[in-house]
């Protein structure tokens, strides 16, 4: 029987061709405040990580969904393309615009982030926002026209030349005004090339539309406030401690924070591929019937999160000293408990909530984040200091998690126990943490015996000592089917038997 919809290894294709382009956009990221971090001064460090929270909060709210909401408009009304795409440049001049305006009141800033060396140097930001909110269309309009692999191409390039233009500067004049220049310029050349590409694409389309506006704006607008409430509450925690410590201290507590780039590689192409299977299953079946897909999704994702927080829970202190220097051993806490956090990235409430479209419930949700960081924090910070502030993040984001598997409970109309893969995720819990034993006393054996180790050369051993048990205790005891278990011993086997066959 012939079936019109797309098969899931036809949609996961281009998935992964574009998950390959931002994964190398991640780390050529990742690179840049472990370079930032050996060059600056941690007075200089505090202060760029402030200017490009701030930067991030702007780039956040100010796109208003018009961008994203050409995944929309763009399928579905193909004749007017040019218009809408002309329409999001223009709302997303003017956001940049405002952006702008707002970075000249530097003053206020300055004082809302408590860091008078912000002033002389928010004008940067704003001009680097001013021509990024526009050039943010480039790859959504390439990924609607199907060019997946010029989008992976543009994801990854954006990055690795986003990169060079903070780093080099650096390296060669070393100063934060240096990198600030380079953002700008690298931001001009981005919208360059997406103006070249939109004419090439759209010769004689790109004319903006009274009409088309109107109803891009209504569409476009709920995504705006959703997206207003989710920067706030993502972001609120910087802010606060940003707010009653001194630009030190927040350069401590922002390189705890560190993200891990394998965590949303792995979280969103997972969501990705879960809320397209899903789709599928929804339309010609039942709620309950997406029961296996969810859970399947769950489990496979704990098998890879679950053993990632014990290495970094066991190696943490070793990593952030290697990747920021001794300057940064007191962020160690703060990414212990950062590092936890991740553990809840597996449940994937909110592909589950938008595969029924409960969008309200989402802006509820955050809100309810939002607010208990809001009145909870002062009290975390003055009890537990900056390691409070990721506390009470993470007390937050388990309320929301809980929440909304109450109501994927209702919508998929299982029960407590169908819910999620409860046996499961306790024996991949337990096999994570007995790994995470036997490297912590394999790393206490190596402090005792060779306290003269190079910590990069510790971490390599005790790393590879902690996948080595974890891989073992999964193919002996872990919930893995015997098919996922033959692709896990290949995984592992071949490059040693690559190696094997060159030796000989």
């Amino acid at each position: 029987m012939a079936h019109d919809t797309q098969s899931p290894t036809a949609i996961f294709k281009p998935v992964l061709v574009l998950i390959s382009g931002r994964s190398i956009g991640f780390l050529a990221a990742f690179a840049i405040p472990i370079v930032l971090a050996r060059v600056f001064s941690q007075e200089d460090f505090g202060t760029y990580k402030q200017l490009f929270l701030v930067y991030a909060t702007l780039f956040g709210i100010m796109q208003l969904g018009m961008a994203e909401s050409l995944y929309y408009f763009l399928p579905s009304r193909q004749r007017d393309a040019g218009s809408y795409i002309v329409n999001a440049l223009g709302v997303l001049g003017l956001c940049g615009g405002l952006c702008l305006v707002l970075t000249l009141q530097q003053e206020a800033i300055a004082s809302l982030l408590n860091n008078p060396g912000l002033v002389g140097k928010l004008p940067y930001i704003g001009m680097t926002l001013l021509f990024m909110l526009m050039a943010v269309v480039l790859e959504i309009v390439m990924t609607v026209r199907r060019q997946h692999l010029a989008a992976s191409f543009a994801y990854g390039l954006t990055d690795v030349g986003r990169a060079a233009a903070y780093v080099v500067p650096v390296l060669v004049v070393g100063t934060l005004e240096s990198m600030l220049t380079g953002a700008v310029m690298f931001a001009i050349a981005r919208l360059a090339v997406t103006g070249w590409y939109l004419r090439r694409e759209y010769r004689g389309q790109l004319r903006p539309s009274r009409l088309a506006l109107r109803s891009h704006l209504s569409y476009a607008i709920p995504f705006g406030l959703a997206g207003l409430i989710e920067v706030a509450q993502i972001n609120f925690h910087m802010y606060a401690v940003s707010w009653y410590f001194d630009t030190v201290t927040f350069a401590i507590y922002a390189v705890g924070c560190l993200q891990v780039p394998l965590t949303d590689i792995l979280m969103t192409s997972t969501c990705n591929v879960m809320m397209v299977n899903m789709q599928e299953k929804l339309r010609s079946g039942k709620p309950r019937d997406l029961l296996p897909i969810w859970l399947d999704s769950v489990r496979k994702l704990g098998l890879i999160i679950c053993p990632l927080v014990g290495i970094l829970l066991v190696v943490g202190h070793e990593l952030i000293v290697m990747l920021f220097t001794d300057a940064y051993e007191r962020s160690v806490p703060v990414f212990m408990v950062w590092s936890l956090s991740m553990l809840l990235v597996v449940i994937l409430s909110d592909g589950v909530l938008r595969v029924f479209a409960q969008n309200r419930f989402l802006v509820f949700q955050n809100l309810v984040r939002l607010v208990i960081i809001a009145v909870s924090i002062t009290w975390f910070l003055q009890t537990f200091h900056i390691v409070g502030a990721v506390m009470v993040t993470l007390l937050a984001t388990a309320v929301a998690k809980m929440i909304a598997l109450a109501r994927i409970k209702v919508l998929m109309e299982s029960s407590v126990a169908e819910l999620l893969p409860w046996g499961a995720l306790a024996r991949t819990l337990t096999l994570a943490g007995a790994a995470g034993l036997l490297a912590f006393w394999l790393k206490t054996a190596l402090l005792s015996f060779a306290p003269a180790l190079p910590g990069p050369l510790m971490l390599v051993i005790v790393a590879a000592a902690y996948v080595l048990g974890y891989v073992v205790l999964l193919l002996g005891f872990g919930p893995m089917q015997r098919s996922e278990k033959r692709m896990l011993v290949d995984f592992t086997l071949t490059p040693f038997a690559r190696l094997a066959s060159q030796w000989k």
